[in-house]
């Protein structure tokens, strides 16, 4: 493993608006002035939570889709966030992992929320995704997925972590902000691994505010890096991979986690 440099773009999100948003994030990862190796964007960061696809999913080709390929290959860095995606007739909150290749990975979010009609309108996904970069595994979560710590849970087996950094990325309202950055510190702690939590600001749609909030939190729950609330910030923080390999030596806390499966359906 080596350090890795992340950048957490916590942004407004103008309401189910493609093109105004991909322009704004040009604008703002172009602002990045250092090289880093992983750029993180909100959930749904090209319309915002919308739960309209016949207006806002696209197909795996589609705008921005490519857009993040034309922008992984160009800042020749890992570019990830979800969006509404239509694909046989099913409609799924997918992030996208997309590598300077061109070459992507992707996870579809699994528990929707059921306080919205998401959970009617999307089919949720049934695997965890766990992506590579620089020797690190990364488990990628979309938003209400926090609230479950069975579906994130690490596991330590012969000699193995399942994971060393956990992502969150979010349309997570500021009515909720304690419950957000609580869950996160609680998830690096319990699975003795970094978190990243990307959230975004401003009024959705239905005049829900949110406060952002963004967070880079160490294995112990520490707070490393943490975006100004309600306001656009792109914060960058280098993890150290040399830390949570000490942390992990001196306290085996994995060789006494409880083991078990998750039945996916």
């Amino acid at each position: 493993m080596e350090n890795l440099k992340i950048a957490c773009i916590q942004s407004d999100l103008i309401w189910e608006n493609p093109s105004q948003n991909l322009t704004a994030f040009d604008k703002k990862i172009e602002a990045i002035a250092e090289k880093v190796d992983l750029i993180l964007l909100p959930e749904m960061f090209n319309t915002a939570f919308s739960i309209n696809p016949a207006k806002c999913a696209e197909n795996i080709n589609g705008i921005t889709f490519n857009w993040m390929k034309a922008k992984a290959s160009e800042c020749k860095c890992i570019i990830a966030g979800s969006m509404l995606i239509s694909e046989n007739n099913k409609y799924y909150n997918r992030m996208i992992w997309m590598q300077p290749s061109g070459n992507y990975l992707f996870y579809d979010k699994r528990h929707l929320f059921r306080m919205s009609d998401e959970f009617k309108i999307f089919d949720g996904g049934n695997q965890r995704t766990i992506v590579e970069l620089k020797g690190w595994k990364i488990n990628l979560n979309i938003c209400y997925d926090l609230r479950f710590p069975v579906w994130s849970r690490n596991t330590f087996k012969n000699g193995k972590y399942e994971y060393d950094m956990m992502i969150y990325v979010a349309n997570w309202p500021a009515s909720r902000s304690h419950i957000w950055q609580t869950l996160l510190k609680a998830r690096a702690i319990e699975n003795q691994a970094y978190v990243v939590g990307v959230n975004r600001v401003g009024n959705d749609g239905f005049g829900t505010p949110h406060s952002g909030d963004s967070m880079i939190i160490d294995p112990i729950g520490n707070v490393l890096k943490q975006a100004t609330a309600s306001m656009e910030e792109t914060i960058i923080q280098t993890i150290s991979a040399d830390f949570i390999k000490e942390f992990r030596n001196k306290f085996t806390v994995g060789l006494d986690w409880d083991q078990f499966e998750i039945n996916r359906f």
